[in-house]
């Protein structure tokens, strides 16, 4: 069964093809490459990835100009269906704007933006994107972000642990995150945001393939559906 996925690019997105490139890889089909103005989405998807980026410029507050656009508008309504939704980086944000997650994004506690490899720890692997992965392993994934910094009141952050819906923890303090989380998963479990990039180490030779477990999981829930 081919997994039929789409990438929506942004005015300002730059993670976009690097991001179709690893469905594609992992996958064997190509993405649908779907562009902000579009009003609809195509019928059938079977998964939707935000890239990263800075879209619109990050004018206002990163992704909230994006999460206004009309294809999110038609990303909530499939996120609402249980169409499984990846949000990384900017994408994350624009998931936070748009409601589909809790917290917000700050500006990184350091102020600098940040480029490196980081180790996270996979906090939980029963959800459809982390199944490849062990409870507990560290694995490492480049960030590139300048508002990194995950917020949220304690009552949320204590209701993300409590429900399992925190699925990536930086293993190092990274950009001031509240208790270093790197990655939250919906209450209903198909929405995914995290700022690390997992696109970007998908094969060794770029320097490291610990993401290609989430794109294979991702891949192994829709075929077990």
């Amino acid at each position: 069964m081919a997994m039929r996925s789409a990438v929506v690019t942004f005015p300002g997105s730059n993670c976009d093809r690097d991001m179709a490139v690893a469905l594609a890889n992992v996958s064997g089909t190509q993405p649908l490459r779907l562009w902000h103005g579009d009003a609809e989405l195509p019928d059938g998807l079977d998964f939707i990835a935000l890239p990263g980026g800075f879209s619109y410029g990050d004018y206002l507050r990163s992704g909230a100009m994006a999460s206004r656009s009309p294809i999110l508008q038609a990303v909530v309504a499939a996120a609402k269906r249980g169409v499984p939704v990846l949000g990384v980086c900017n994408g994350f944000q624009v998931l936070t704007e748009a409601k589909l997650l809790p917290g917000a994004l700050m500006r990184n506690a350091s102020q600098n933006f940040i480029c490196k490899t980081v180790p996270l720890k996979v906090e939980t692997n029963q959800t459809r994107f982390t199944s490849a992965y062990d409870k507990g392993e560290i694995i490492h994934i480049p960030v590139a972000h300048h508002d990194g910094n995950f917020f949220a009141d304690e009552a949320t952050l204590d209701r993300l642990e409590g429900d399992g819906q925190v699925v990536f923890r930086y293993a190092e303090p990274c950009n001031g995150s509240r208790r270093d989380i790197a990655g939250i998963i919906n209450a209903e479990g198909n929405v995914l945001g995290m700022m690390p990039h997992p696109e970007r180490a998908i094969e060794a030779d770029h320097g490291g393939s610990d993401g290609r477990k989430l794109f294979e999981s991702a891949m192994g829930a829709l075929l077990n559906a």
